[in-house]
């Protein structure tokens, strides 16, 4: 009975081999399969998308009671605060003339337009009290005590960002509600003594609410704002990992 011999392998199939399997695999996959402790690691600490989170955890971490997640949905928030402020942007022109037509038009004619502007408000006030609540809660279970007190400060400027992106979101819709609320606001920080006048005026690019108020609220709410946070919550992010993890239960 004859014997099939085994076929060589072509040229163009050790090419396809060596490019493929061993130099594109290992230059993204650095690291071996997740079967041992040092590969699960490995893969932790050079994965872009995992390398924020620690190594390892303490059984405590696990729990849902630890943190509520709080800081978790903060940050969800945040990312669905920007995808549906980006479709929104899409149809929303900042001018006196055509905002509060343009907001009437998303939730009239716009398709999912009422639906997309009602999960950019409603995710807005969610962020305020979740933010609020993840302080809250770090101050009471004490995870602002040493190593963390650098942390914490971040958190708190983290807190008012969030404040300053929900009240610079308030002008948009140019209506009255927006218009009175605004002049109230810029009315109380212009009560502060020493820099208040100055304030009022550069928040409002003038002497009363107008045009140049509403392009100023703008550029803040969708470029400077959010800038200034995603910056601040990725300091955030790297100090929880520099700092130990999580806190631990008193």
């Amino acid at each position: 009975m004859a014997v099939e011999q085994p076929t060589r392998p072509t040229l163009a199939d050790r090419i396809y081999d060596k490019l493929f399997h061993n130099y594109i695999w290992k230059s993204i996959f650095r690291t071996g399969y997740p079967n041992t402790p040092r590969n699960q690691m490995l893969i932790v600490a050079t994965n872009v998308f995992l390398h924020l989170h620690p190594t390892r955890i303490h059984r405590t971490h696990v729990k849902i009671t630890h943190t509520y997640c709080l800081g978790g949905l903060s940050f969800f928030m945040f990312l669905g605060l920007t995808v549906t402020g980006i479709l929104l942007m899409f149809y929303y022109v900042p001018s006196v003339d055509r905002a509060y037509l343009d907001i009437q038009n998303i939730q009239t004619n716009v398709q999912f337009g009422q639906l997309m502007r009602n999960m950019h408000r409603w995710m807005a006030h969610a962020m305020v009290i979740l933010v609020f609540l993840h302080m809250m809660r770090v101050f009471y279970t004490g995870a602002y005590k040493p190593p963390r007190e650098f942390n914490w400060v971040v958190g708190v400027i983290l807190l008012v960002l969030t404040f300053l992106l929900s009240f610079t979101g308030y002008l948009l819709p140019w209506d009255q509600l927006a218009f009175w609320a605004i002049t109230v606001g810029t009315n109380i920080a212009g009560s502060a003594p020493i820099l208040g006048p100055k304030t009022r005026f550069w928040l409002l690019g003038g002497f009363e609410v107008g045009q140049e108020s509403l392009i100023r609220f703008y550029t803040l709410h969708v470029i400077g704002l959010p800038l200034l946070a995603a910056i601040f919550m990725a300091v955030h992010f790297w100090r929880i990992r520099r700092d130990g993890g999580l806190a631990r239960p008193l």
